[in-house]
């Protein structure tokens, strides 16, 4: 059996959410579009999850756009904004900072955006971000917490920027990571929209949601039917969304006992590891962080080779964000930060989660450990 710390990728489905989809699965498979009374159950269930969903998030049910993932609720967020603004003879632009997914990076990058840099802790520069912003900016993105070490971002701080500097431009947060463990309705606040993804807190793959603020103007990226009030057409999932309801109320339930026992496990981790070995460097170890995301670069290995090892003694862990070919590439995260080349190719992320127990740190820290070690001996002598 293997030790899964690999939960920011993705979590295993709660019991709950599969429960919740399993009738939308089989013989309840209506379409909400329609008028019959199969299609009209489908739409109560829809609605139903809408409001469960809203009240998760600290929104109304209206205001809830549910998606096919975290990445299309960030690209309608980015987009939908500029574009929104762009057709009512406004010149908008984004801008966001320079560790976010790449979901928001490439969005940015489509309309033009600039990027604000962040301190070696990942925390964004709120200086820069102040020159960086102006009558012209019309969106802003900064996450609520990194998917790759868990900086914890404030918002508030943010926002009082953003409204010194940049009145007329609405703050936009990816949530994906930090919805599982953090009170998003209270923390996100200031963000007039927020993306978040079942799969990250034990929902279905491939569903999400964006919360668009009442007021906000925002042009749709797919067009079709009409659905979530023309602002994203396309035929409902209805069990995903049904799921990722489930999970997110049995997550926000569980979320403050969970978190507090996966942060007692991933400080066990930690100290396990740095006991067994020399050269471990915790990263953002200075800033608010996620509690169940440890980030450790190790002097004298190669990311890929130490997963390689992990991988074959039962141990799935990760170096950085999951991509699409799943190869390693240079993290853009590490790089804002301030980290070298060699100290971001010696990284590895490990991320617990509510299923995670003792057993599989203490298995994890020992494999890591001896893996470190035999790399370590294969490195030619320096001198």
């Amino acid at each position: 059996m293997a030790v899964y710390l690999d939960h920011a990728a993705t979590t295993p489905v709660r019991p709950e959410a599969f429960e919740a989809m399993r009738p939308w699965l089989t013989s309840a498979f209506g379409n909400p579009s329609g008028g019959h009374r199969m299609a009209r159950a489908a739409r109560r269930a829809v609605d139903e999850a809408r409001d469960d969903v809203a009240v998760a998030l600290g929104c109304e049910p209206g205001e809830v756009v549910f998606t096919g993932g975290g990445t299309e609720a960030d690209n309608l967020a980015v987009a939908g904004v500029v574009a929104g603004a762009r057709s009512a003879g406004r010149p908008w632009g984004a801008v966001c900072s320079a560790i976010e997914h790449h979901a928001v990076l490439r969005a940015v990058e489509a309309v033009d955006g600039r990027l604000v840099g962040v301190d070696a802790d990942g925390v964004l520069d709120l200086g820069a971000l102040a020159s960086g912003i102006g009558p012209a900016t019309g969106l802003v993105s900064v996450m609520l917490a990194n998917n790759e070490v868990g900086t914890i971002q404030d918002l508030g701080a943010v926002a009082e920027v953003i409204a010194a500097r940049a009145p007329a431009a609405v703050l936009h947060t990816d949530a994906v990571q930090a919805a599982p463990w953090l009170d998003v309705a209270t923390l996100a606040r200031p963000a007039r929209l927020m993306s978040v993804a079942a799969h990250k807190f034990g929902g279905p793959q491939g569903v999400g949601a964006l919360v668009v603020r009442s007021g906000v103007r925002l042009e749709p990226v797919l067009r079709g039917g009409g659905q979530e009030r023309e602002r994203r057409s396309g035929t409902h999932n209805v069990a995903g969304i049904v799921g990722m309801a489930a999970a997110l109320r049995a997550a926000v339930a569980d979320r403050d006992t969970s978190a507090a026992r996966v942060v007692a496990l991933r400080d066990r981790l930690v100290h396990a590891v740095r006991d067994g070995l020399d050269g471990v460097e915790q990263t953002a170890a200075g800033a608010p962080r996620l509690p169940n995301i440890a980030h450790l670069c190790l002097e004298g290995i190669e990311s890929e080779s130490l997963l390689m090892l992990l991988d074959s003694a039962g141990i799935c862990a990760a170096a950085g964000s999951s991509c699409a070919s799943g190869a390693l590439e240079r993290s853009h995260v590490l790089a804002a930060m301030g980290l070298s080349r060699q100290q971001a190719q010696s990284a590895v992320r490990l991320s617990l989660g509510p299923t995670t127990t003792v057993s599989d740190v203490d298995t994890a820290a020992a494999a890591l450990v001896a893996a470190v070690r035999r790399l370590r001996s294969r490195a030619p002598a320096r001198g």
